[in-house]
């Protein structure tokens, strides 16, 4: 079967779309911050945006160094780019339009995100020995390992697909029942028209939660999952090194 005959096969969910436009927008924003970066008088303290993403990027660095130790200095700036993109991926749900955190290829890009980063990290301190964590500690351990090594990817993309489904969830029953409620309410009123009255008094409450709090809680979650993931992929005997190297640069 020609599967061009077929083109809404073809078709990006709305999810998606929000998802890439959210992309483009800190992509954008990126490139400002660039520029105004570029412009700045370093002798001169920093104003607006630039005062914004700088006190960010020495927040996240602080963050990492403390929870991740040495040798992910500049982990930070991998946060921040994420950081607003998941945040507003699951609040922008307030504005009536689709949450993208509603697609499972959203969730799914970061939860490769920090795949790739762990194993990154792991041939990054460890060279050629990354392959032995598969026979370890013996080689018939290695499908054991060959299955584990997904569970990062599946832990946090069915973790913050599942909050996000399950706000959605709830979210459409209650303005259901609502609706219910307000059209046998209101039954003297035309039909369609008597619907609409409770449903404005409970949405910005559950839009409150399931999109802004809730949103804020997975975001710190993933943050945390991720650094705790990757940091644990540097060997113990790496990280003293790393310590002593550094408590020789400060003697010095």
């Amino acid at each position: 079967m020609d599967i061009y005959a077929h083109p809404e096969r073809w078709s990006i969910s709305g999810e998606v779309i929000i998802a890439l436009a959210i992309c483009f927008i800190l992509c954008v924003l990126a490139v400002i911050v660039g520029i105004l970066a570029k412009k700045a008088d370093p002798l001169k303290k920093p104003k607006g945006l630039l005062l914004l993403v700088e006190w960010a990027v020495e927040k996240l660095d602080g963050f990492a160094h403390e929870t991740m130790g040495p040798g992910f200095e500049n982990f930070g700036g991998i946060l921040l780019g994420i950081i607003p993109f998941l945040f507003l991926s699951f609040t922008i749900g307030v504005t009536g339009l689709p949450t993208p955190m509603n697609s499972l290829a959203v969730p799914l890009s970061l939860g490769l995100i920090t795949f790739v980063l762990i194993h990154y990290t792991s041939m990054r301190f460890t060279k050629l020995n990354y392959f032995k964590r598969y026979v370890d500690p013996f080689p018939v351990f290695l499908p054991i390992n060959l299955l584990s090594m997904w569970a990062p990817l599946l832990s946090i993309t069915f973790r913050l697909f599942g909050n996000a489904v399950v706000g959605w969830i709830l979210m459409g029953l209650v303005n259901g029942a609502l609706e219910s409620l307000s059209a046998l309410i209101f039954s003297f009123i035309p039909s369609g028209i008597n619907q609409v009255f409770l449903v404005p008094i409970v949405t910005p409450v559950l839009h409150a939660y399931f999109d802004m709090f809730s949103g804020f809680i997975q975001t710190t979650v993933y943050v945390f999952l991720t650094a705790l993931f990757v940091a644990q992929e540097r060997p113990d005997d790496i990280e003293a090194e790393v310590n002593l190297t550094s408590r020789k640069e400060i003697v010095q």
